[in-house]
């Protein structure tokens, strides 16, 4: 065999080693399970739960904003959806309790809250923060704390500047004409991981899988209400997050 002919050889026979390593990396799968939060993926942190690549580009974001003498806590990551049905089940009660119908209660929990198996927070990929280093106001997510003078702000303020260096991005924007959940200055996501999970989110048929889970009020999720919750609350995000 010439020296060209056994070197091209042995380059084929490398790339047919390597490419599907290569390949695998980029084609990442997820279940049905795991985007629907009742499958625990492989989950680090301490205090706190992401997703193993998330959770690095997490702590180097932190360790940077300490730099500036900001202390990044997370106040929520991980939940499945047996955590994310006890805040539902919680909040229908309250509402109905108060005397609004189950329609009227749907349309509260929404504004802040999704319906489980619904939740971004299921995938490890997003996460709820405040600025540890400041003396704690009593309601810790609140959009005011994060604004003006509020004990986030400084924390606000090098989120906007930095954290899309990390991967990070903001999910419930203050835009106008966004509609959907409200305004979350909190709340984060890791856009390498949270894109392609969303693509795969947005090819379930979700009104089926929930009617088979049979959530407190779920009678009322109607084929217009849920595409419109899709639309809205699932789709009407941060556009660097789709």
């Amino acid at each position: 065999m010439k020296r060209r002919d056994f070197i091209y050889t042995i380059i084929l026979t490398s790339m047919a080693i390597t490419l599907p390593l290569i390949l695998s990396s980029f084609q990442k799968e997820f279940s049905k399970e795991d985007l629907m939060g009742t499958n625990t993926p492989k989950l680090s942190g301490k205090g706190y739960q992401l997703r193993t690549e998330a959770h690095t580009a997490f702590l180097k974001m932190k360790a940077a904003a300490a730099l500036e003498g900001i202390q990044i806590k997370v106040v929520s990551s991980y939940r499945n959806y047996a955590h994310q049905n006890r805040i539902w089940e919680r909040k229908y009660k309250k509402f109905t309790a108060a005397g609004h119908s189950p329609i009227e209660t749907i349309q509260k929990i929404i504004e802040y809250s999704t319906i489980p198996g619904t939740s971004r927070h299921h995938w490890g990929t997003d996460l709820d923060i405040i600025d540890g280093a400041v003396p704690q106001p009593r309601g810790l997510l609140l959009a005011k704390n994060f604004e003006d003078d509020g004990p986030f702000c400084k924390l606000k303020e090098w989120m906007n500047t930095h954290a899309n260096t990390y991967g990070f991005y903001l999910v419930y924007t203050d835009k106008s004409n966004r509609k959907g959940f409200k305004y979350e200055p909190w709340h984060y996501s890791y856009a390498p991981l949270s894109i392609p999970m969303l693509k795969a989110y947005r090819k379930l048929d979700l009104k089926t899988d929930l009617e088979k889970v049979k959530l407190k009020g779920s009678n009322h999720f109607t084929t217009s209400f849920i595409q419109q919750y899709i639309t809205e609350n699932i789709i009407d995000i941060n556009p660097s997050l789709l």
